[in-house]
């Protein structure tokens, strides 16, 4: 395991449009979720122990925003082939264990993760109703190795001014977990 921090896209950048499948193969676009206050899109994966370390945090979060009509979107950018635990099998089971009502796609071809200049999983973007980037950092200050609780208390914060209509301020912490999982030949320029 590389520990990787978030390339911290600039803010204001517009968020790269994509279509992608599903585990079960059903196409979701990023379209679909125009008019949304917030959107947040996150780069996750089933195996990596920081994610796995909010996999429960992370559903009850969707699942509150949701109803607040915000945009949640997971995508698995993971080169598949090499490390079959972050396949659409294992997606599926994700989804049911832990009652990800988002949906979580499959970024096969790892370009949608260059777009978004991903790096780490987990890496949280969130995008205002115009889809210009408002904030790009963590989940909170819980880590695997530290005893410090499951909040979601800095992408909370983040969603809550973003669906008001405002902007984040103070310090945005760079996101760290797992690097992405690029298939050989593949590593984008940031990588490294």
């Amino acid at each position: 395991m590389v520990l990787t921090p978030s390339t911290m896209l600039a803010l204001g950048t517009r968020a790269p449009d994509f279509t992608l499948p599903d585990a079960l193969g059903n196409r979701v676009a990023l379209a679909e979720f125009a008019g949304a206050p917030a959107t947040v899109i996150v780069f996750l994966c089933n195996h990596c122990p920081y994610v796995k370390h909010l996999k429960t945090a992370l559903a009850e979060f969707a699942q509150e925003y949701q109803a607040r009509e915000v945009a949640v979107i997971g995508i698995n950018s993971n080169d598949a082939a090499a490390h079959p635990e972050d396949g659409p099998e294992a997606m599926a089971r994700d989804v049911a264990e832990f009652g990800y009502g988002f949906p979580y796609l499959i970024d096969a071809t790892q370009e949608v993760a260059k777009a978004y200049r991903a790096a780490c999983t987990p890496d949280f973007f969130v995008f205002d109703a115009a889809l210009r980037l408002a904030y790009r950092g963590q989940f909170d200050d819980s880590r695997p190795e530290n005893v410090t609780a499951v909040t979601g208390r800095d992408l909370r914060a983040a969603v809550d001014t973003v669906a008001a209509g405002q902007r984040p301020t103070g310090d945005q912490r760079p996101s760290t977990g797992c690097n992405i999982k690029w298939k050989p030949g593949n590593e984008p320029d940031y990588f490294g």
